[in-house]
């Protein structure tokens, strides 16, 4: 699994994340939700050049469509909360330890991610 990293997210950082998965020959469909920069002019012009990437947005105000939504939840509860920090370093450990705990498939994420 490929992991990127940026200080900042926005329509360049999507763009060049965009870059990197770019299909040789078979579609690639992005469940999104409505941020902004998803929707940047930025992208078109790349999105043109490359109609094998196909965006799919989220309708907006629906986080029960997102199963991230809730795997999040859970993290930052084990993770943050009723938790002080005394700097950003052990605040990135807590939650560093806390994705790694759902890293591989278990039980725990699949009763999350379930469509009912």
């Amino acid at each position: 699994m490929r992991t990127q990293f940026t200080e900042k997210y926005n329509s360049l950082t999507f763009k060049e994340f965009l870059m990197s998965i770019s299909p040789v020959n078979s579609e690639i469909h992005l469940v999104l939700d409505n941020a902004k920069y998803h929707h940047a002019l930025l992208l078109q012009e790349f999105l043109e050049r490359n109609p094998n990437i196909i965006l799919e947005f989220l309708p907006p105000y629906s986080p029960e469509l997102n199963p991230i939504e809730r795997v999040c939840k859970l993290i930052r509860k084990s993770g943050t909360h009723n938790r002080y920090f005394p700097d950003v370093g052990e605040l990135v450990f807590s939650l560093s330890e806390q994705f790694n705990r759902y890293s591989i498939p278990n039980d725990v994420l699949k009763r999350l991610c379930a469509m009912n």
